[in-house]
């Protein structure tokens, strides 16, 4: 017994070593870190759900294996609304669940970060963050996107930008230059308007969105566009919510001037439930020959595999950039403006794994696996490394409307300032107010939101600059711009 002490000793001393190695190899196989999109392979967003299935996922195990590191990643699909998948994350983020990286719209981050639910993105991962490379081939624009009082909260990866769709067929047969229109104000814009009106008297040519029912497409296809196009904004320089000037009284008037005036645009189709998928099928049928919308519509809606297909999209279709209200009168003195959103990830404050967390968004974001994911789903990358492989039309219209865009607010109210926006141009298309007495309730409405010491009104008494548009010949109209 005495002679076999030191043996089992020995053995004793080998299983403590075995156990011990063992579960270090357990430790390691057990790193888990997961991402949740709005995306389901077959469904909505599916080209992004196949992508990170099919090569981030595989591709990062890969690469983490080649450093020593046994990760698993898990895809977490979600296929409710944007609504609803803010929704949940909130309920997620309250409660210290859900995935380590969620993907996010940047207008969110503010109402996420106010209410304690989100960090910036170098106090969840480290000083590494702030030290990744991508940073340098982002644009500080597209940056914004996720950035909010002077800190990171994400990574931007794809964006957008707007513009005026038209149809070459429908300008041929009403006399225009179907080839290379480009109006040079809101004038040339209702010109063409009014010559496809004459061309077919029974139909509503111009397509912008306004009211509710066009939700959040009303405030950024809409009313953005028009007031870039007057040299204001939102908010000016202090943050303060504008709520009565010269360019919302222009703004509302061309609504006005559109659907009530001139009836130059169907006002029904902004009302209904439906009427953005109806104004995208009459602009696919010819019903309609105008439409501003985003890049999106021409690459995905109009496609010819889309929802609403035109076969024959390159040759019908032509786009043109929203000049501002007069040549030079736009933000920053352009002759011309463009408005962007933009999707990224964010992680989880709750995340159990941070570094990893982060690793694999940085990952996600690199320039090799940015170009992959143009194989799945051609668009506008924020990276400048990363072009579109196809399309020349995403070529050219982000070489050309990126440098003219600006962004939403990032500010906690936007989301209900913007529900106030639909409201006020649904009076003004409805025919319920004129323009001023829509402006006055919309600042009531911003006041209570936001309190008085965060509004601002610039001079409108005498509305000095603001548009009235050319009245062509042979027409009048008895107190038509009756503010």
């Amino acid at each position: 017994m005495t002679r076999r002490a030191p043996i089992v000793r020995a053995c004793a001393r080998v299983a403590v070593l075995l156990l011990v190695a063992a579960c270090a190899v357990a430790q390691a196989a057990a790193v888990e870190v997961s991402i949740a999109c709005r995306c389901v392979e077959g469904g909505v967003n599916g080209s992004e759900a196949r992508w990170i299935k099919q090569y981030v996922i595989p591709e990062y195990a890969a690469a983490a294996r080649a450093q020593g590191r046994d990760v698993a990643v898990r895809l977490r699909e979600f296929a409710g609304s944007a609504e609803q998948m803010s929704q949940q994350l909130a309920l997620d983020f309250a409660t210290g669940q859900g995935a380590d990286l969620a993907e996010f719209d940047g207008f969110q981050i503010p109402g996420f970060v106010d209410a304690g639910l989100l960090k910036p993105l170098a106090e969840v991962a480290g000083p590494e963050a702030d030290a990744w490379e991508g940073w340098s081939h982002i644009p500080d624009g597209a940056q914004a996107l996720v950035r909010f009082r002077g800190k990171r909260y994400g990574v931007p990866e794809q964006t957008d930008v707007r513009m005026i769709f038209y149809r070459r067929d429908l300008f041929r047969a009403a006399g225009l230059d179907a080839d290379h229109w480009q109006p040079r104000s809101w004038d040339d814009i209702l010109a063409a308007a009014r010559a496809l009106k004459r061309a077919n008297p029974a139909g509503f040519p111009l397509q912008i969105n306004a009211g509710v029912a066009m939700g959040e497409a009303t405030t950024m296809q809409g009313w953005l566009m028009l007031l870039a196009g007057t040299g204001e904004e939102l908010q000016d320089a202090q943050g303060r919510w504008i709520v009565r000037s010269p360019g919302m009284l222009a703004a509302l008037d061309f609504y006005k001037t559109v659907y009530i005036d001139e009836k130059l645009g169907e006002a029904r189709t902004q009302r209904l439930v439906s009427g953005r998928n109806r104004s995208f099928t009459d602009f696919q049928r010819g019903r309609s020959a105008i439409l501003i919308e985003s890049n999106w519509f021409y690459y995905a809606a109009i496609d010819p595999q889309g929802d609403f297909p035109i076969a024959d999209r390159d040759q019908l279709v032509g786009w043109a950039k929203m000049p501002a209200r007069v040549p030079g009168g736009a933000v920053r003195g352009q002759d011309f403006v463009s408005v962007s959103g933009g999707n990224g990830f964010v992680l989880n404050p709750h995340s159990r794994n941070p570094h990893e967390a982060w690793t694999l968004l940085a990952f996600m974001n690199s320039a090799p696996a940015l170009r992959r994911y143009q194989e799945y789903n051609e668009h506008l990358c924020v990276r400048d490394d990363v072009l579109p492989p196809h399309s020349q039309f995403l070529r050219d219209s982000g070489r050309e409307l990126l440098p003219l865009t600006t962004i939403r607010p990032i500010d906690a109210d936007y989301e209900k300032v913007s529900a106030e926006i639909q409201r006020m141009t649904e009076s003004v298309i409805a025919g319920k107010l004129p323009p001023r007495a829509a402006m006055a309730e919309y600042a009531a409405a911003v006041k209570q939101i936001v309190g008085a010491d965060k509004i601002v009104a610039l001079g409108t008494s005498a509305i000095p600059g603001v548009w009235v548009p050319a009245i062509p010949a042979g027409m009048t109209s008895v107190d038509r711009h009756a503010k």
